[in-house]
């Protein structure tokens, strides 16, 4: 492991140097890994793995048509290296559980026979572990239960292994069963292309991730844009000018000289106005949101929010519903004038 200073603090993390892929590959050389779910990791975390030479399988039901054609369609042979869930599964050795949180809870009892001594099963979430007393999910005692989590989208794990980067992804060990369940998580999550790995444990990974996502990641960032563009359009300014005001110049300028060397490289490179603004509203908007982070993590720590998560991702028409939802985002004046900017960009020639 590197020993990393983070603002002054230390922390051990995992890099591509002290893991290379060589290694990852002579760790799982005998292992059969079942991606269970073509969804919304699995189809990166699978095709990273098969990219990597390593031996991977997909388990999906066949009844949801999409996902099993879109496998197909990725190059998984139905009968030879895609097959329904629960044959997958017996077939594996490492069990990646990647259906959606509230469909792990439905799919567990048909998985869990499917274990054998010695498997590893494997999440990318903490959530259903966390919160058994909600889920159900409770491993065997005979199995590794490990965790990689990458800190992205399955879409960013995927395009950022074909750039040749990564996304960084935690780990933990919540049961070492074998004696090498590190090994066996570390070897993974290189296997899958992430950047770097850094320890969590499985509660403190869900505690995170829905804070975040509920927080800067998503939902305060979808909240925050919608405000200030509001705030513009009711005094008098264009769609375009509020939209390139609210999103188009962070996310095309702004957020990109942070990802390159941070916050103050950022504020180096704007004008004295915007630096001077930006500093005396930062403490304004610490303090007004402050309190809304505290309850949302404590509703977190809770598991408020997993009932919520559960009850409502459960239904049989929950798709329908987040469609209405997100049709709604889309068709707002904001986001139908991000439509039109976009298609403004220039092209490549």
């Amino acid at each position: 492991m590197a020993r990393l200073n983070f603002g002054g603090v230390e922390e051990n993390v995992v890099t591509r140097e002290e893991f290379p892929l060589s290694k990852a590959q002579e760790v799982l050389k005998d292992e059969v890994i079942a991606i269970i779910g073509y969804g919304v990791q699995g189809p990166a975390q699978a095709l990273n793995l098969k990219d990597n030479g390593i031996n991977v399988i997909v388990g999906q039901a066949p009844e949801f048509k999409a996902d099993w054609d879109r496998a197909v369609k990725d190059g998984f042979v139905p009968g030879v290296s895609l097959f329904p869930i629960e044959e997958a599964a017996e077939k594996a050795t490492v069990i990646q559980y990647l259906i959606s949180d509230a469909a792990q809870r439905t799919v567990w009892p048909k998985l869990e026979p499917c274990l054998k001594e010695g498997d590893a099963l494997y999440f990318s979430h903490g959530f259903s572990v966390t919160y058994k007393e909600q889920t159900g999910v409770v491993p065997p005692k005979n199995v590794d239960v490990i965790l990689v989590a990458p800190k992205g989208s399955g879409m960013s794990v995927r395009r950022n292994f074909l750039a040749g980067t990564g996304i960084n992804s935690s780990y933990a060990v919540f049961q070492d069963y074998t004696g090498n369940a590190e090994e066996r998580t570390l070897a993974l999550g290189i296997g899958i292309g992430s950047g770097y790995l850094f320890p969590t444990t499985f509660e403190d990974e869900v505690y995170s991730d829905l804070t975040g996502e509920r927080g800067v990641l998503m939902g305060a960032l979808a909240g925050i844009m919608e405000a200030q563009y509001d705030v513009l359009r009711e005094n008098g300014h264009s769609p375009s000018e509020a939209f390139n005001e609210t999103v188009e110049e962070l996310t095309q300028s702004l957020i990109r000289l942070v990802d390159e060397k941070g916050m103050d490289w950022m504020y180096g490179n704007c004008s004295a106005t915007a630096q001077r603004g930006a500093l005396d509203w930062k403490p304004k908007f610490k303090a007004a949101t402050l309190p809304v982070f505290n309850e949302l993590y404590k509703r977190v720590k809770s598991g408020e929010e997993t009932k919520v998560v559960l009850e409502k991702t459960s239904g049989v028409d929950y798709k329908d519903h987040l469609e209405v939802e997100l049709k709604e985002i889309r068709e707002s004046e904001m986001w139908q004038a991000g439509a039109t900017v976009r298609s403004l960009r220039p092209k490549d020639n």
